[in-house]
Formats: structure tokens, C-alpha cells, sequence
């Protein structure tokens, strides 16, 4: 039996009517882009998330980049980003005209680490990116504290997050809701997902909140009336409408992630060579990765592909050291987690309409390389 790392296909089988009910609504009416479906999908998460503000765009990448100019940023300015997360994070800095500023992570949970954000700090310093990195939320009250006290913007870069929240006291805070504004991704692997690209800024800054719906459409309120040099970065409302048919399911979704990440977790708990994810106690994750760490991660991968198992290297290569940025003069060694990361860290399918004898297979082919028969 082979094991795909993501069954798209089983998502959409389970609620194929009304993903096509809602797409035949939108054809039927032959508004496409922005428009009342997108307006309603806005108000959807801004009320499942919980704030006032929700703008939708064209691309999670477009969402960390319309945030970034609409904070007025100067030319060079620093923006401390985690070295280890996908590329759109630190390259919606450099395509804003800043600079990108690395900051190392916690082993643990692969999330950025304060104490490496806090030492990044110069006095050019304007902004922080944290990512949320596979589903589990950083440790905002420390990260808040550190933009505070410096006087900084806190944008969230929660691509990977959407549902996730952590814990501070009894209340619970979601994914990109806690910082000066939240961006999220909906590519189609994501736990939310459209049928193509789409993104989301969220704030509760309401200004914050007009300037990114204006440099959308080409910095303007109004067709041909520009007040900013804005872009063309719109979700249409074929994606919207997908997204709205999904929305009401993916707390279901999530609780199917946790419990696949829950019986890995005890599948692999006998296999020293094997770390599974550290979740900290005061967050509750959604999963869009689980994301072991192993020595001799190349060597699994290869037994995993020759057996058909569905698997992933999220990443390969820190940030610091790709080349495009080599002019920032960073080198092997300077981040040393996120380098180490890269070489360990094999991610294996989640989704949450994996079966148990899939997730079964998954788990016979891990324990096999190392030499466990399955318990």
C-alpha cells in the first residue's frame, strides 16, 4: 500500500456537494473577482477568529507583503525573521525594500527563539516576523514582551496556523490574532485550503486595516484614484466560496490531525532514534506538519520513497545561507539550530482523512528502518 503525504482528493470527495454548489453559485453569477462572496469569507474568519478585521488577498506571500508596506517602513530598514521557515517570510521583507535580519530557533519546537530575536536587535530594528511553524503557535508573551519594549511591530506570519491557539491564563488566543497584524496562506496543502492561491491579513488595527485593503487594489478606495502605489493582489470569488464550504469543517479537520499526531506519537515512543513533535502545553496545535527529527533523516527518506510512504523535507536549506541573500554575509554555522534542523527533519503524512490503516503503514515502514517490528 502506497501513503500519500496529503489526499486532497478524500477532502474534497467528503464535501463535494457543497464545493459545487458554491463554485456553481459564483459561476452563476459571474462576479469574480472580490465582491459579496469574498466580503462574506472575510467576515466568516474575522468572526472565527475573533477580530474586527479581516482583508483577503491574493497569496499568503502577497499577505506578509502588503502588511510589510502598509507599516511605512523606510528603505533598509531591519525585520528579524526565523532562518528556518518557508522563503515567503523572509522574502516579502527583502521585496519590501527592508532587510531581512535572521534569528536562530528553539530545537524543540522549531519555532523562533526570543532569547535569538532579543540579541538581533540594532537600532535600525522596526519589525519582528514570527512564523508559526507547522501549526504550533511561538511563544508570543515572550515576543510581545521584546516588541514592546523596543517599540516594534509584531506581524505574524501564521501561513501554516490557521485554528491553532495557545493558552496565556484562561484565555485562549488564536493564530494571528495577537501581533500588529496576522497573515495566513490558503494554498491548497494547507489545513485550509483553496483550489488555488489565496491569502488573509488580520488585525485589529483599523487603519492598519483600510491601508492594506487600498494597496490591494492598487492603493486606491476608488477605480482610478490612487492614493498609494498599491498592487493588484485580490482573491477571487471562486476561491472564497471554496473557502467558506471548508471553514465550518475544519475544527473537525484539526481534531484529525491531532489524533493521527497523537497515535504517531505513540507508535514511535520505543524508537530512541526518532523525536517526535514537542508541543508545548499551553498550545493547542492544528498540525499542517508532524515533523520528526531523526540522525540519519536522508537515509529514512530514501526507504520511505522506495516503500511509497508520503513524506517531506520542510527544509532543506535555513534561510540564511540560500544564496539570494548571500549578500547579507551570513555563514555556515552563525545559526546553528536552524542549520541542525535542516539536516534532521522529515515530516510524514497528517491529514486528518488518513486512515488508521494507512497511518498503520506509515508507521510499519519508519519503525522498520530502524529494525522495531510494529508493537
Amino acid at each position: 500500500m502506497t501513503v500519500p503525504l496529503l489526499d486532497l482528493r478524500a477532502q474534497y470527495e467528503s464535501i463535494r456537494g457543497e464545493i459545487d454548489a458554491a463554485i456553481a453559485a459564483v459561476i452563476e453569477s459571474q462576479r469574480f473577482i472580490l465582491g459579496p462572496v469574498v466580503e462574506r469569507f472575510e467576515a466568516e474568519v474575522a468572526e472565527y477568529l475573533g477580530v474586527p478585521h479581516a482583508v483577503a488577498c491574493a497569496s499568503g506571500t502577497d499577505a506578509l507583503l502588503l502588511v510589510l508596506k502598509a507599516l511605512d517602513l523606510e528603505p533598509g530598514d531591519e525585520v528579524i525573521v526565523p532562518a528556518f521557515t518557508f522563503f515567503a517570510s523572509a522574502g516579502a521583507i527583502w521585496n519590501a525594500g527592508l532587510r531581512p535580519v535572521f534569528a536562530d530557533i528553539d530545537p524543540a519546537t522549531f519555532n523562533v527563539d526570543p532569547a535569538s530575536v532579543r540579541a538581533a536587535i540594532t537600532d535600525r530594528t522596526r519589525a519582528i516576523v514570527v512564523v508559526h511553524l507547522f501549526g504550533q503557535m511561538a511563544d508570543m508573551p515572550a515576543l510581545e514582551a521584546i516588541a514592546r519594549e523596543y517599540g516594534l511591530a509584531l506581524i505574524e506570519d501564521a501561513a501554516q496556523a490557521f485554528g491553532a491557539r495557545q493558552r496565556q491564563g484562561e484565555v485562549w488566543r488564536m493564530a494571528g490574532t495577537v501581533g500588529t497584524a496576522g497573515c495566513f496562506s490558503f494554498f491548497p496543502s494547507k489545513n485550509l485550503g483553496a483550489f488555488g492561491d489565496g491569502g488573509m491579513v488580520v488585525t485589529r488595527d483599523a487603519a492598519l486595516a483600510e491601508r492594506v485593503r487600498m494597496l490591494r487594489t492598487h492603493g486606491g478606495r476608488e477605480m482610478y484614484h490612487h492614493e498609494f502605489v498599491g498592487t493588484n493582489s485580490r482573491l477571487d470569488a471562486l476561491q472564497a466560496a471554496v473557502l467558506s464550504a471548508k471553514l465550518p469543517h475544519l475544527r473537525r479537520w484539526s481534531e484529525g490531525r491531532r489524533a493521527n499526531a497523537a497515535a504517531y506519537d505513540a507508535d514511535f515512543a520505543d524508537v530512541a532514534e526518532v523525536i517526535t513533535p514537542t508541543v508545548l502545553e499551553v498550545n493547542e496545535p492544528i498540525f499542517n506538519q508532524y515533523t520528526l527529527r531523526v540522525q540519519d533523516r536522508d537515509g529514512l527518506k530514501a526507504h520511505l520513497d522506495a516503500q511509497g510512504i508520503g513524506n517531506a523535507i520542510y527544509y532543506p536549506v535555513a534561510l540564511h545561507l540560500q544564496p539570494c541573500f548571500a549578500t547579507l554575509g551570513y555563514r555556515p554555522g552563525d545559526l546553528v539550530e536552524s542549520e541542525r534542523a535542516t539536516r534532521e527533519v522529515l515530516s510524514l503524512p497528517v491529514f486528518a482523512e488518513l486512515t488508521a490503516e494507512q497511518r498503520s503503514r506509515v508507521v510499519e515502514a519508519v519503525r522498520g528502518y530502524y529494525g522495531r517490528s510494529q508493537t
